[in-house]
C-alpha cells in the first residue's frame, strides 16, 4: 500500500512539474524581442561641386632625334679624317668636316678637263673678238674667272643664236657640263655636318675602303628632339596638335616641356595605338639622352560640368554610391572619360551631392552610412 502511494505521489509531482514549465514558457514568449539595430557603415566621401574639368592623357615614351641621317657612301675610295675624330659619342658643330673619301683622283680628273675647256674657250674667244666685239668682254672676264682651285662658275647668258652655234662647235657647253657633273661627284667626297649634333655609330673608321653603298655611320640632332608616345586609339580624340606637354622621367631628375608636333594617323595593329610626336623644348640644353624614356602628361579637351572620382567608386561600369538621409543610394551616371587613376562623370551627379569615393564590398542600396568626417568630428 504505501509503494502504490509513493509511486502516485511522484506522477503528480512530475505532471505539476510539467505544467509549471510549460507555463513559464508561455509567459516568456509573451515578451516583446529587441530588433538588434544595424551599425552604419563608415565612408569616405565627397561633395560634389561640378565645375569645368581637363582630361589629362598619360603615355611612356622614347626621346629620339627629330633629325636621324645615315651616312652613306655615293662614291669608292679611301676613308680620311675630318675636322672631328670619326666615332661614337663624338660631338659636333653645324659645318664641320666629319669624314671624306679620297678625292684626289677626281680633283686631277676635274682640272684635266678644265684645261680642254680653257683651250676650247680660248679659241671661241677669238671668235666672238672679230665678230661680236660687244659680247667679248663679258666671255673674256668669265674665262679669267676659271680657276682650277674653285668650283666653276655659271656660263654667261647669250640669247645671240650666232654665240650658242659658235660655242656648240668648239665643244664649250658639252666640256662645260662635263666639269659640272665632276665637280658634284668631287662634294659627294665631302661629309659636312647640317646641324649641331653628336655621331651615334661609325660603321666605318678613318683607314677603311669605302664602296658605293657603303653605309659609314650614323649622326643625330641634339637640337631637334622629340618624344614618340603610342596613345590608345580611343584618347587621340582628345588630343590637339599645338598643346603643350609636362615631361618627367623615373630615371633622370627634373622635368621638361614639350609640345604636340604631329599626331599619327595610322593604328599600330598589335598594341592598338596611335603615335603622338612630342617636340622637346630646350634644344641641346635639355639634359636629354637619344633612348631614354619620358612620361608625358598631355592636357587634353574640356568637359563641361564635370565630377572626377577615384575609379573604385564606379560600380557595375556606370553607378555611384550617395548617402542621402543616412542611407546609401545608387546613383546611374554618364562617364566621359577614364583616367589611370580617376574617372571623369559628366551626368548624374548634382551640385551639394555626398559621393562614397570607399571601395565597399557586400553593400546594399539602402544600408545606413555615414561620412568618416562625421564620426571624426562627434569623437573629438
Amino acid at each position: 500500500m504505501d509503494r502504490k502511494k509513493m509511486l502516485l505521489i511522484a506522477v503528480v509531482i512530475l505532471i505539476a512539474g510539467f505544467a509549471a514549465m510549460m507555463f513559464l514558457m508561455g509567459m516568456r514568449s509573451d515578451v516583446p524581442r529587441r530588433e538588434a539595430k544595424a551599425r552604419p557603415k563608415i565612408v569616405n566621401t565627397l561633395i560634389a561641386h561640378p565645375k569645368r574639368l581637363m582630361a589629362t592623357i598619360s603615355g611612356l615614351g622614347k626621346v629620339t632625334s627629330a633629325q636621324p641621317v645615315d651616312l652613306y657612301s655615293e662614291v669608292s675610295g679611301t676613308l680620311m679624317p675630318g675636322d672631328v675624330p670619326f666615332q661614337p659619342a663624338q660631338s659636333f658643330k653645324k659645318g664641320d668636316l666629319l669624314v671624306k673619301i679620297d678625292d684626289r683622283q677626281i680633283i686631277l680628273d676635274i682640272n684635266s678637263a678644265k684645261s680642254d675647256f680653257l683651250t676650247s674657250l680660248g679659241n671661241v674667244l677669238a671668235e666672238i673678238k672679230s665678230d661680236f666685239p660687244d659680247k667679248y668682254q663679258t666671255w673674256r672676264d668669265f674665262f679669267d674667272a676659271c680657276d682650277f682651285d674653285q668650283p666653276m662658275q655659271p656660263l654667261p647668258n647669250t640669247d645671240d643664236q650666232r654665240i650658242k652655234l659658235l660655242l656648240s662647235r668648239f665643244s664649250v657647253y658639252k666640256q662645260y657640263f662635263s666639269i659640272r657633273d665632276m665637280e658634284i661627284t668631287l662634294e659627294k667626297h665631302h661629309f659636312y655636318a647640317p646641324f649641331d649634333g653628336t655621331i651615334v655609330s661609325a660603321d666605318m673608321r678613318v683607314g677603311s675602303t669605302a664602296r658605293n653603298g657603303t653605309l659609314l655611320g650614323k649622326i643625330i640632332n641634339l637640337e631637334d628632339m622629340e618624344v614618340e608616345v603610342p596613345i590608345r586609339a580611343e584618347d587621340i580624340k582628345w588630343i590637339r596638335k599645338g598643346t603643350p606637354v609636362e615631361l618627367t622621367s623615373n630615371d633622370i631628375d627634373g622635368a621638361w616641356n614639350g609640345k604636340v608636333s604631329r599626331i599619327g594617323s595610322a593604328i599600330d595593329p598589335r598594341t592598338q595605338t596611335i603615335p603622338v610626336y612630342v617636340s622637346v623644348q630646350g634644344g641641346k640644353n635639355a639634359d636629354l639622352y637619344d633612348g631614354v624614356y619620358l612620361t608625358a602628361s598631355i592636357p587634353g579637351l574640356e568637359i563641361d560640368d564635370a565630377v572626377a572620382v577615384p575609379r573604385h567608386a564606379i560600380y557595375s561600369d556606370s553607378l555611384v554610391y550617395l548617402i542621402k538621409d543616412g542611407f546609401l543610394e545608387p546613383r546611374a551616371v554618364t562617364i566621359a572619360r577614364k583616367e589611370m587613376e580617376t574617372i571623369i562623370i559628366s551626368g548624374g551627379i548634382i551640385e551639394g551631392d555626398t559621393v562614397v569615393v570607399d571601395l565597399m564590398r557586400g553593400v546594399a542600396p539602402g544600408m545606413p552610412a555615414r561620412m568618416r568626417e562625421t564620426v571624426s568630428k562627434q569623437g573629438s
